[in-house]
């Protein structure tokens, strides 16, 4: 077959598919042009997704007639001035968009310039431009895209189903609503209204009514600067998460982009407080010069390279992590929420025992309850009183919260959290065990529910990173060494990193065929640790991940395994003392009110939540 010239319609239609690719990335299009030409509002209504119909209605600056004569032509712009690619201000710039849509659909345009008394309005069907005509119409521009792909059906064959279509289309809005809380937006779908975004000069105001309440009680600031680039937004605590990054909303310099990179900072910032498979919610603003960002990567824009990747990337993820370190003792609302939320009504009636009680029996109380419980005599006033102990602080209390001494602790006055300010201790003082699993403790506000192997098991981490950052990790040798028996290959995995692993305080040895010796554990895993499930964990966390990474790059993961080994167990009865020392040192540590993998460690129930629940408020 010789080589020869495509007709101009067949050009178009190519080029559509690279442009348009569904309903929403026609409305995109759309409705980028009329951010361009200054709109305050813009209306946008839909019928079946988006495949019988996409119309724009704007207020922007409108077009005379000799600019609507040429708009639907390929590559006419008025935002690119000469051949400048470097200094992009504006969201379009190819003059792509209607010359695409026009190719594979029915297009109209009905337009007026401002200040001007003349309206006009034209038609393009399949590439073919009709006469322009005069028209009745306010200042401003309404676009209207019907049969979009017919020019085209096999397009058709491959668009999703109009729920799916149109929750596409909704996505593409909210995305350029938050990007510019300035111009009220308005959606309807099949005649009814989707979406209605009055016009705002807060944007804290705009993300609160996309995002919801929720993210507005959950989310850290975010504001940050550095060699000209500033950042800015709303980031959530790690207890609130997605499964998918479909909830991290990015923007550079007003432009919605779903950009590697920056995914790749948030998920970098989030290592060590949210599990691999978790995704946080994030609204992230970054502004930069244009010069410094390329936005002509992909035909619909949404990829962005920058000229200093290592400078934004620095940027963002100090920013996070920063403002992590600074929030991450908060509490999750959502988690108390929920909670409040599973708590029976007060007309629910217990089940009949499984075992019949005789007349006078009374249930056993478990032990864990025993401590400080009040008599009757003595139950109205309880809750007001110093927590008072039969017993001392146990020894190996040093040893079960970091950095703690026993005597430090025993000298501490945290019998009653009311005796000082409430800032002193926000966490309360602990007042019962549950299960011997969670910690009751009363604050001034109403009362805290304490995991203590979540909480515990960040304090080790957190100690286990500050040991590497300054001096190295304790380690304390075995009087006999321990010998573990594996698999050849997992001993062999192991034995390879067997340097690496030194550094974080366990020494390993091969013993023979399919077996390593253990001469030394990290300090922190206590007098008995678990060492064989240790070992085992690790090997697994190697395998999972595979040579590709050295330990050196996955240490907080490594770190966050031997935490786990390391902290207080679900089941482990503890006294007063301890839990009252545990609480402290979570009020010290930063990012305790999350575990290593995003879950609570702990939730507050206000005395005003309390009260509605027994009917007072």
């Amino acid at each position: 077959m010789r080589i020869r010239y495509l007709p101009e319609t067949l050009i178009n239609r190519i080029a559509a598919g690279e442009v348009i690719e569904r309903p929403f990335a026609a409305v995109k299009e759309l409705v980028e042009n009329a951010v361009d030409a200054g709109a305050t509002r813009i209306e946008v209504d839909i019928r079946e997704g988006g495949k019988s119909l996409i119309s724009i209605q704007d207020n922007g600056s409108g077009m005379s007639r000799e600019e609507l004569i040429a708009a639907p032509d390929r590559h006419a712009t008025s935002k690119l001035p000469d051949d400048d690619l470097v200094h992009i201000t504006h969201l379009g710039f190819r003059g792509e968009a209607l010359a695409s849509i026009a190719a594979v659909a029915r297009l109209s345009i009905a337009t007026r310039q401002s200040g001007t008394q003349e309206s006009w309005e034209i038609t393009v069907e399949g590439g073919k431009k009709g006469e322009i005509r005069p028209s009745a119409h306010p200042a401003g521009t309404r676009i209207e895209v019907r049969d979009l792909f017919y020019a085209t059906p096999a397009r058709l064959k491959f668009l999703k189903s109009d729920r799916a279509e149109y929750m596409a289309v909704k996505d593409t809005l909210t995305r350029l609503a938050m990007a510019f809380p300035q111009i009220a937006f308005r959606l309807t779908h099949d005649g009814k209204e989707a979406l209605n975004l009055p016009a705002s000069s807060d944007p804290q105001t705009r993300l609160a009514a996309i995002l919801g309440r929720d993210f507005g009680e959950n989310a850290l600031k975010i504001d940050a600067e550095r060699e000209g680039i500033v950042l800015s937004g709303y980031a959530g605590l790690p207890t609130l998460h997605r499964g998918t990054s479909q909830h991290q909303y990015l923007f550079v310099n007003g432009r919605p982009v779903r950009d590697k990179l920056l995914h790749g900072c948030i998920r970098g910032a989030y290592a060590d407080v949210l599990h691999r498979d978790r995704y946080p919610l994030a609204a992230l603003f970054l502004e930069l010069p244009p010069s410094e960002v390329d936005v002509n990567v992909h035909p619909a824009k949404a990829e962005v390279r920058f000229r200093d990747p290592a400078l934004v990337r620095g940027l963002i993820v100090s920013a996070l992590k920063h403002a992590l370190y600074e929030g991450g003792q908060t509490a999750s609302s959502t988690v108390s929420a929920q909670a409040l939320g599973a708590m029976r009504p007060a007309h629910y009636t217990p089940s009949a025992p499984s075992l019949p009680l005789h007349r006078g029996a009374q249930r056993a109380v478990p032990a864990s309850y025993a401590y400080g419980r009040p008599s009757s005599a003595q139950a109205a006033h309880a809750l007001f009183e110093p927590v008072q102990y039969a017993y001392a602080p146990q020894s190996a209390l040093a040893d079960m919260v970091p950095g703690a001494r026993a005597e430090d602790i025993q000298n501490q006055e945290i019998s009653d959290p009311y005796q000082g300010s409430t800032e002193s201790f926000p966490l309360g003082a602990a007042r019962a065990q549950l299960h011997e699993n969670y910690i009751i403790a009363q604050t001034t506000g109403g009362l805290v529910i304490v995991d203590q192997h979540a909480a515990h098991e960040r304090l080790v981490y957190e100690r286990f990173k500050t040991q590497i950052a300054e001096s190295g990790i304790e380690r304390q040798g075995l009087l006999s060494p321990e010998i573990i028996e594996m698999e050849d290959t997992e001993a062999e995995r192991l034995l390879a990193h067997a340097e690496a692993l030194e550094k974080l305080g366990l020494e390993i040895e091969p013993f023979g065929a399919g077996a390593i010796a253990v001469q030394t554990v990290p300090a922190l895993l206590g007098a008995k640790p678990n060492i064989q499930g240790l070992i085992r964990d690790l090997a697994d966390e190697i395998l999972e991940h595979g040579s590709a990474q050295t330990l050196e790059e996955r240490m907080n993961a490594i770190l966050s395994t031997m935490a786990c080994h390391g902290s207080i167990r679900s089941g482990r009865r503890m006294n007063g003392e301890e839990m009252n020392a545990l609480l402290r040192q979570m009020e010290k540590t930063p990012l305790s009110g999350q575990c290593n993998h995003g879950r609570p460690t702990y939730i507050e129930l206000s005395l005003n939540d309390i009260e509605k629940l027994f009917g007072r408020r």
